[in-house]
């Protein structure tokens, strides 16, 4: 299945590195090529002996070789790799990643890789709990990396939780999985929204929401690494993007959402509307900072256009539309109506009685509702599984018609 495939697996510090000998040899097994990299903690857990011997190609540690003045080129390794996998990846590795510290030969390697990159956290259940280490894997996955996430079990430590790192088998069916569905939509022009808008009181204060972009983000990194040519057109947000598959315009107002949605809607196959957009934005702005001792009683308000129902009497026959609903109340109702009444093909219900979904969660709980009436829910999953099971029920729909 990965014959002519080219792996690169970085090894961290962690004891579940004993696990990698085994992912090694059914990678090998299966035609892969396989080049492994070993921090220097990794060697305390699995010898460069071992790994050398399974991949059947030196094991790297070190930038430099001191006996003869050689050098080991990272961008090289980075350019050579049609995927690159870091696991175990542990606490303080997860943190040289999110940060951009590259001071061993595995992250110069990670800086420079181009290829899709995967990541299997392991460490004991509350360094994975600590919210730093929960920031630097949204950091991550906001970067466009594929999260492997630990499981519940029996930790090193005697301790019993989340950490455990997946087992190898199933590690090599994730990455068959990609192979096999990573470039499905080659081809797709794919219009993403995501985050929220600030609309300006003064210039200072702004009406805003809580969103963070992170699910519109997880959906452009989801289509971006199965081939689609992305534009994501983001409000504010301190996430970042780096897949090159993704064009990025920045925008802050619902005015300016608007304008750069509904030009680029135009040349798009598939567009999943997943911003926050504002409902109403100031009538007058104030062009100086209100003043705490000004005699201010009141802001008038003007509803913002609706841009999701703009784009619905845009669309194409050959166009799909996905639009989200957040509801508190008569979820599936409210979401139907909004299907229907702005023409899409495909919408997202979140509800905000479910706990760890909605604004402000590295998870998200969805039920997909499309435009035949059929209806799919999913269990509380983090965000980029989430865009995911979007994908691909967009994909399944585009299929079938």
């Amino acid at each position: 299945m990965l014959k002519g495939k080219k792996i690169l697996i970085g090894i961290t510090g962690s004891i579940a590195a004993y696990k990698i000998p085994y992912l090694i040899r059914l990678l090998v097994k299966e035609g892969a090529e396989v080049q492994v990299v070993l921090t220097e903690n990794a060697r305390d857990f699995v010898t460069p002996l071992t790994i050398s011997t399974l991949s059947k190609r030196p094991a790297l540690t070190f930038p430099f070789n001191p006996e003869d003045g050689s050098w080991t080129n990272h961008v090289d390794l980075g350019s050579w790799a049609d995927l690159m996998l870091i696991a175990p990846a542990s606490a303080a590795t997860l943190s040289k990643m999110a940060s951009g510290l590259a001071d061993n030969l595995l992250m110069a390697i990670y800086l420079s890789a181009k290829c899709p990159l995967f990541f299997a956290p392991a460490m004991d259940l509350d360094m994975y709990k600590h919210p730093a280490t929960k920031r630097n894997i949204d950091q991550l996955v906001a970067y466009g990396h594929h999260l492997i996430e630990p499981q519940v079990g029996e930790l090193a430590s005697g301790l019993s939780g989340a950490g455990r790192l997946e087992e190898p088998e199933n590690i090599l069916k994730i990455i068959t999985a990609f192979f096999l569905t990573g470039r499905d939509l080659a081809g797709k022009k794919v219009l993403v929204t995501a985050g929220p808008t600030y609309e300006p009181i003064d210039p200072v204060r702004f009406i805003g929401n809580h969103s963070s972009g992170r699910m519109g983000f997880a959906i452009a990194n989801e289509f971006a690494s199965r081939g689609a040519e992305v534009t994501l057109i983001a409000g504010p947000t301190g996430l970042t993007t780096s897949n090159v598959a993704i064009r990025r315009i920045n925008v802050s107002t619902a005015s300016e959402m608007l304008a750069e949605t509904t030009l680029a809607f135009k040349n798009t196959d598939i567009c999943i509307m997943s911003a926050a957009v504002a409902d109403f934005t100031p009538a007058h702005p104030f062009d100086k900072k209100i003043k705490k001792e000004a005699d201010f009683q009141a802001i008038e308000l003007k509803p913002t256009t609706d841009v999701l129902l703009q784009l619905g009497k845009m669309k194409k026959p050959d166009q799909l539309l996905v639009g989200f609903a957040l509801e508190t109340d008569n979820e599936l109702e409210n979401a139907r109506k909004k299907l229907n009444n702005k023409n899409l093909d495909l919408i997202v219900l979140n509800s905000l009685q479910d706990k760890g979904a909605g604004f402000g969660h590295g998870t998200n709980k969805v039920t997909l509702i499309d435009r035949k009436g059929g209806i799919t829910e999913f269990g509380l999953k983090p965000k980029a599984e989430v865009a995911a099971d979007i994908v691909n029920k967009i994909v399944g729909m585009i299929n079938k018609d």
